[in-house]
């Protein structure tokens, strides 16, 4: 039988935040997750569950040889879905179960819904319904300080449909957390191996923060055995000055792999190594900069 956790993590809860499955219960597109980067529970909403993704990342934990079903989003069952699950986590139901009877007292908390999934959730053609839902949810539930947040690799955010769903958000108390992981395009083509163009990624992310403050999402690692060159840390530093000199950046989060990779030749950084590139991008930048370990 679960019992109550204390304020501070137990190694269950340690295990809780670093594990983030993307199944629920019976659920087909909701998740609740205990979020460090949110400060509580997050709900997620994965908009892939065929795992399709225009990005095919080294270090992404979702394993793409198979298939995950149908391409197409029922938004009325994403909609029932979110509206039971946030349910779940507002009455305090959810903390009776295993495992979320280890979150931590002070995590007990909905702190925001999060389209993020199997894949890039931008690219699914329901993205503006299913953002929709969540709004209508919100609202209806009176939610005003539920965060509504897009996980985004930033390749669709030029995208008519997507500006609009964007719209929405900016105007329910939405925010992007857009993924950065490189400063040249030779080293984003060897992390993302995506086609997508490396100056599309760098407009979009620009263009998005000239509109609203946007927070980065920066995962770093080990290719190889050997971390970022120092170069390619500099490169980074210039990419965010770029996109902060005509915008707004909230917040840089600097991360490393926590789950098993997709590839082999991937592994994490270690604290000190982290904690270092973040020192050098406060200092080149000025910006804000978090850690996650």
């Amino acid at each position: 039988m679960c019992t109550m956790s204390e304020s501070r993590p137990t190694q269950s809860a340690g295990q809780l935040i670093h594990s983030h499955p993307r199944r629920f219960a019976e659920n087909c597109y909701v998740y609740p997750v205990l979020s460090r980067r949110s400060g509580g529970i997050s709900i997620g909403v994965n908009l892939n569950p065929d795992k399709r993704c225009n990005f095919n990342c080294a270090y992404c934990q979702v394993d793409r040889r198979r298939s995950g079903g149908t391409v197409a989003v029922d938004v009325g069952r994403l909609a029932a879905e979110l509206d039971a699950t946030v349910e779940l986590v507002l009455s305090g139901r959810i903390y009776r179960e295993t495992p979320f009877c280890q979150t931590p007292l002070a995590m007990r908390h909905l702190r925001d819904i999060a389209f993020s999934g199997d894949g890039e959730p931008t690219t699914c053609p329901s993205f503006d319904q299913a953002v929709a839902a969540a709004v209508e949810m919100r609202r209806r539930r009176r939610l005003d300080d539920v965060k509504l947040v897009l996980i985004t690799n930033a390749s669709m955010l030029d995208r008519e449909p997507v500006q609009r769903a964007l719209e929405k958000l900016d105007a329910n108390n939405g925010e992007i957390w857009a993924k950065l992981d490189a400063g040249t395009d030779g080293y984003f083509r060897r992390v993302a191996r995506s086609a997508v163009p490396f100056r599309r990624i760098l407009e979009n992310l620009c263009h998005a923060a000239a509109v609203r403050p946007i927070v980065i999402q920066s995962l770093f690692m080990r290719l190889e055995g050997q971390p970022p060159p120092a170069g390619e840390q500099e490169a980074y530093c210039q990419r965010l000055i770029q996109i902060s000199s005509g915008g707004t950046i909230k917040v840089v989060q600097l991360y490393t792999v926590a789950r098993p990779p997709a590839e082999s030749w991937v592994s994490p950084l270690g604290p000190a190594e982290l904690d270092a590139l973040a020192e050098r991008v406060r200092r080149r930048t000025g910006l804000t900069v978090a850690t996650y370990h």
